[in-house]
């Protein structure tokens, strides 16, 4: 089993610099390009099974490139959606207190948002599924910067420092192959 993890193409948020979690927006132009080049690497690649995705828009779009190009189903899971920034959603990256707040794992972000706790358990408990699930198979999955960060966790260890400068490009392609025993 070999699991790929992508994030979505970019975005107006993205080229901005602003920090995008629950805000449901499209991917700009360059996101639809780096889509379409994400699907003819995944075309290439060969033997991918299904595509597993975050429901959000910008997720789907990107999902949806690789499938029609590869002939692949994707499956929804609304776990895969992006961590709630909370007050820090929309404002530039550099907001004073985002970057800090990525190491209190146990504090909501932007006070309103998700928790690093919270978001590492619901990424985990879907990656534990897949595992599970598709044992066997080679799955894609379609999802968003701060989910990567979470997956990446999942299958390295990471330091706090680590985790917090840990970056994923738009439609970069992570490979990874788990160990076969969940428990």
């Amino acid at each position: 089993m070999k699991i790929y993890s992508t994030r979505h193409g970019q975005t107006e948020y993205n080229r901005l610099e602003l920090i995008l979690g629950t805000t449901d927006i499209p991917l700009n132009e360059t996101g639809l390009a780096q889509a379409r080049e994400l699907a003819e690497k995944v075309a290439q690649l060969g033997g991918t099974d299904i595509i597993i995705a975050s429901p959000m828009l910008r997720a789907q779009t990107t999902a949806k490139a690789v499938a029609e190009r590869c002939g692949l189903d994707i499956v929804t899971d609304s776990r895969l959606r992006e961590w709630d920034y909370g007050e820090f959603e929309g404002k530039p990256r550099t907001t004073p207190g985002f970057a800090e707040s990525k190491l209190e794992a146990g504090v909501r972000m932007g006070e309103t948002g998700e928790s690093l706790i919270q978001l590492a358990h619901r990424v985990y408990s879907a990656l534990d599924d897949i595992i599970a699930e598709y044992s066997g198979k080679n799955v894609l999955i379609v999802s968003h910067g701060g989910v990567c960060r979470v997956i990446e966790t999942y299958f390295n260890d990471m330091t706090a420092a680590e985790f917090a400068g840990w970056f994923m490009g738009n439609c970069q392609l992570i490979e990874y192959e788990p160990q076969q025993q969940i428990i």
